[in-house]
């Protein structure tokens, strides 16, 4: 029987996990976490008696590369939980210029541009978007987003829309963020467009939205539903608190040492999928091709807290949250208004759930307050911001990520392809998956997952196996 060994309990692991049981019924399949619980940053708790997600909330209804149901959509359905996933009952979401909210201006692709119109009283355009008669980017190129909206549109279209865009997702600057890996329709379309808000226009053409349709789509009761639900149809062994630290050649395969220095454990295996983050994989890499070490031990990461309050009966605005610009000077980055964006979410107490993000790559200062201090901090920020006084609230939340975020610089795709290429050719039973190397957002790193157990299966068909 083949043993195929999952290191790393996130959803990207164990989508790895379920492809290898629908794929290859009867492979034995043993994820290995590291940590306590699965799930990686798809955590729900709990905050006075409502669920609360605790890291990622919700993803993608479509699939940004063919315009079908996301493979985060379809994880749901496969293990059962089509029938819970629920949409915004708020779409609408604003942006804090100059220390006020405003409503988002609408056909933007992560806050760049198609319609420069739309943007009046939000930002204003330094117009040099003419078409010089060839692509903005040649085949293969790749550039900081900052810089190519920069160089088209000026710093305010990036400082007060694009670079908290991608704040919030990335928690990463526009100028340092590789346009391939963050906005890949736009990447593509700006290999064949001549001007900036051409390409916008074509990547959203390419793939346009449902009339009256919904963008995201999250779990009824929480996400980790559908880490459980998954982890279960995988049927594989879950081992959490498992440690792997090291991954070293068989003639048959793999032998990994799992657990404590002193007394380690070794499991042999046939194929490795390393669903963690680059700088551990980097590590358990060394030994296996170091080209592919070093390609992934480049990636940097970025902290951040999320601060949720319990407030009763607050006077919030019909949002289901808001950006903040770096410019305002806040710690606050961006918010969510949980008890408003989700209808399943409302109480009949009340009481309102609000998340706030804190924490930028490279002004991560504001992290080392203590929870208590972030609380206070984001309580009186809110307040500003929605132009009154929040009431006291009823219980608070942190949840601290650190290095918790891939800040993928220019090339970051190239030197991923090129590691990959290397263990093809090394070392096929190893594949990478996760956010670390495809991107962040469920649906992304549920194909990577998929990808990657693609991949270690079609290396053992290639392979005969050991009598």
């Amino acid at each position: 029987m083949r043993h195929v060994a999952i290191i790393g309990g996130g959803i990207a692991g164990l989508a790895a996990a379920l492809r290898i049981n629908d794929q290859a019924p009867g492979t034995r399949v043993t994820v290995f976490e590291q940590g306590p619980v699965l799930g990686g940053k798809l955590r729900t708790g709990e905050l006075a008696g409502s669920p609360v997600e605790l890291g990622a909330e919700a993803f993608l209804v479509r699939d940004t590369a063919t315009g079908e149901d996301s493979p985060a959509v379809l994880l749901a359905r496969r293990v059962g939980l089509g029938d819970d996933l629920v949409n915004p009952a708020v779409g609408a979401a604003a942006l804090a210029v100059g220390g006020k909210l405003v409503p988002m201006p609408r056909g933007t692709l992560t806050g760049v541009p198609g319609d420069l119109g739309a943007l009046a009283g939000v930002a204003t355009v330094d117009d040099r978007d003419l078409d010089a008669g060839h692509p903005l980017l040649a085949e293969g190129e790749d550039v900081a987003v900052g810089a190519l909206v920069r160089r088209r549109l000026g710093d305010q279209v990036v400082d007060r829309l694009v670079d908290p865009m991608l704040g919030g997702v990335y928690a990463g600057r526009a100028d340092r963020l590789s346009l391939a890996a963050t906005m890949p329709a736009l990447a593509r379309q700006a290999r064949t467009e001549g001007t900036l808000t051409g390409a916008v226009k074509a990547a959203q053409a390419a793939f346009p939205r449902v009339p009256g349709g919904a963008v995201f789509a999250t779990v009824r009761g929480g996400v980790s539903r559908l880490v459980d639900a998954t982890a279960a149809a995988s049927n594989a062994e879950i081992r959490i608190a498992a440690t792997v630290r090291e991954i070293a050649r068989t003639p048959d395969g793999w032998r990994l040492t799992v657990g404590a220095t002193r007394d380690p454990e070794h499991v042999d295996v046939d194929a490795v999928v390393l669903a963690v983050p680059a700088r551990p994989a980097a590590r358990l890499l060394a030994a296996v091709d170091a080209a592919a070490a070093t390609g992934v031990g480049a990636l940097d990461y970025a902290s951040v807290a999320l601060i949720t309050l319990a407030l009763p009966r607050p006077e919030l605005p019909e949002l289901s949250g808001f950006l903040v610009p770096a410019e305002n000077g806040t710690a606050v980055k961006a918010a969510t208004f949980f008890s408003t964006k989700w209808a399943h979410q409302r109480r009949s107490d009340g009481v309102a759930l609000v998340r706030a993000s804190v924490g930028r790559y490279g002004d991560e200062h504001v992290l080392q307050r203590d929870d208590a201090e972030l609380a206070g901090i984001v309580h009186r920020e809110l307040s500003n911001l929605v132009d009154h006084s929040l009431p006291k609230p009823v219980e608070t939340r942190v949840q601290r990520w650190g290095g918790a975020l891939p800040q993928y610089a220019p090339g970051h795709l190239g030197r991923v392809a090129a590691a990959r290429a290397a263990l093809r050719s090394g070392a096929p039973t190893v594949a990478l998956a996760g956010a670390a190397y495809d991107g962040v957002g469920i649906p992304i790193c549920v194909r990577s997952g998929e990808s990657a157990a693609d991949a270690v299966l079609a290396a053992l068909r290639d392979r005969p196996e050991a009598a």
